[in-house]
């Protein structure tokens, strides 16, 4: 049997001071938003001389007045993704293909040019923090009510914390924040809340099944239980997410990223957050019990 109760003032020493560094970084440096949350223009490009490389169309979009440019490949070689702030002409998309065709000649072919304004871009924004938000509430509810309000005090301060740190890497190495960045933050809400429920699903049967057994020690009997089922997921997911960011393109690198971060810390968290918590708080028999009668 694996000794993790051994390790868990170390290891919430550790999650303190992440959470800690995490927050500095959120609150002094932010974090770097897309053009789905600042504004701008985002055009794809397909390029029909395999010779022109990424650093000569990003000097040549420079020539224009286009504001922070950011140009990356796109699937091949001759794909190219383009991404500017928003600019005050109106006819930019015909400037940038003046300026290309003088340069490179008619080698280019516009398959997508998209436009996101600064009051939908704030919008987005504001959606994509009600929907973290509601969905952190909504979970610390369902556990209320699944099981005790400690175990639903363990669960919140693990989905936080994941969310927290995951949000604290993102703004340390500059990563993008889009739509996808997004979805990737919910759906780590979701995996981390699901190993943590079967931890606790296994806690709340041990404690009714051995009486004599302290929370600490029980603990550690529950993870180890569920720890072939916690490894065989996490391996999966992250086998899959480690082929999704090598091989799916630029688009999904950051989805992907977000998720492998959000994998990790949510197995992490599932093991040294929410099970210290029923610890530090003495949850027993006596509590389940308690909490079975009023209900």
């Amino acid at each position: 049997m694996i000794p993790f109760n051994k390790y868990y003032n170390q290891f919430n020493i550790l999650s303190i001071t992440l959470v800690t560094v995490s927050l500095f970084f959120l609150v002094f440096k932010g974090l770097n938003f897309g053009i789905d949350f600042k504004g701008g223009t985002l055009i794809e490009l397909r390029s029909t001389d395999s010779k022109i490389s990424i650093s000569s169309l990003r000097d040549n979009l420079q020539q224009i007045n286009l504001g922070d440019v950011s140009v990356k490949s796109f699937g091949n070689e001759t794909d190219f993704l383009i991404k500017f702030e928003n600019n005050n002409s109106k006819n930019i998309i015909e400037e940038i293909k003046d300026n290309l065709s003088k340069s490179f000649g008619n080698n280019f072919n516009f398959r997508r040019v998209e436009n996101v304004g600064p009051k939908v871009s704030a919008e987005l924004l504001k959606s994509g923090i009600i929907a973290i938000s509601v969905a952190l509430v909504l979970m610390l509810i369902y556990i209320w009510i699944r099981f005790e309000w400690q175990f639903s005090l363990g669960a919140i301060l693990a989905l936080f914390h994941d969310v927290i740190v995951t949000l604290g890497l993102f703004s340390l190495f500059g990563l993008e924040i889009n739509l996808s960045i997004i979805a990737a933050v919910l759906t780590i809400v979701g995996y981390s809340m699901n190993d943590t429920v079967v931890i606790f699903d296994r806690v709340r049967e041990n404690l009714r099944k051995y009486s004599d057994i302290k929370i600490f020690e029980l603990t550690n009997i529950s993870i180890n239980e569920t720890l072939s089922r916690t490894l065989i997921t996490s391996i999966t997911t992250l086998l899959a997410l480690l082929s999704i960011f090598f091989f799916g393109g630029e688009v999904l690198k950051g989805f992907s990223l977000a998720m492998i971060f959000g994998v990790l810390f949510g197995t992490y968290s599932s093991i040294y957050i929410a099970n210290t918590v029923l610890v530090r708080l003495k949850v027993s028999q006596k509590t389940i019990l308690r909490e079975e009668d009023s209900n």
